[in-house]
């Protein structure tokens, strides 16, 4: 998957992201406040790698981390948006805000995400994924409640 580089170049712990860390580039930082990181994705839509509207591609080890039911999200391809995308688009602030933001994501937010995803595979229609796009376009984030009662 094609991807623009916002953090330095370096063996790190952690594979997930906090706002404000010292690994993200000054750049960077402007790219993620706007999404703008993401565009690079599009080429990868294009070559039919990715659609539109899916659940996002998880970092390694993750995906591994998936049983029984869950590993459903991993027979589709992977979205340049989706429902747990819009739901968590303050993730890296959010995850700031922890006194372990390893933990947060691994107890709190990925189980989260893998249930939304879920919801979106098993209650998807071409409606959703136009209003997925709609909000994604406008910078809309999803309530819990929408993320939950309207799947």
């Amino acid at each position: 998957m094609y991807k623009f580089r916002t953090m330095k170049v370096g063996n790190y712990q952690s594979s997930i992201s906090v706002a404000g860390e010292s690994r993200i580039t000054s750049f960077g930082a402007k790219l993620r406040k706007y999404k703008l990181d993401e565009l690079s994705e599009l080429w990868n839509v294009l070559k039919g790698d990715m659609s539109l509207v899916g659940p996002r591609l998880e970092v390694p080890g993750y995906a591994d981390t998936l049983n029984g039911e869950d590993r459903l999200l991993l027979n589709i391809k992977p979205g340049l948006t989706g429902v747990a995308s819009l739901r968590f688009s303050n993730e890296e602030e959010l995850l700031a805000e922890q006194p372990d933001p390893v933990k947060f994501n691994d107890e709190i937010l990925y189980p989260e995400k893998v249930r939304i995803n879920n919801n979106y595979i098993k209650n998807w229609s071409f409606w959703l994924d136009i209003k997925i796009i709609i909000y994604t376009i406008i910078g809309k984030k999803l309530t819990e409640d929408w993320a939950q009662s309207k799947l």
